[in-house]
């Protein structure tokens, strides 16, 4: 607990702190704190962006449009690993679930 603090009049959510109780969605007054499924989408835009500025700088500094293709192929494999570690770990913890259950 103790993962929300304020600074300079707003609320923080330290994430490294936060034990995912949901409590602070419950008691923020102005709504402010929004669940992890409602980010998706400015998430993803935030991946593309950043994605693009990385394969500009590969194109800028390593020389070509090849460089900005390789970039974007490592982006898409680097994604493509955070899926698979995303699904084992789904699969991990649907067995804790089980062995709750039990």
């Amino acid at each position: 607990m103790n993962a929300i603090s304020m600074e300079s009049g707003k609320a923080r959510i330290n994430m490294e702190g936060c034990i995912r109780c949901g409590v602070c969605h419950e008691v923020c007054p102005q709504q402010a704190v929004r669940h992890d499924s409602e980010k998706i989408p400015e998430i993803v835009k935030s991946n593309v962006e950043r994605t693009k500025e990385f394969m500009e700088a590969c194109a800028k500094y390593l020389g070509n449009i090849e460089e900005k293709k390789k970039c974007l192929a490592r982006m898409i494999k680097h994604f493509n690993n955070e899926k698979i570690i995303a699904e084992k770990t789904l699969q991990e913890l649907e067995k804790l679930k089980e062995d709750l259950a039990n």
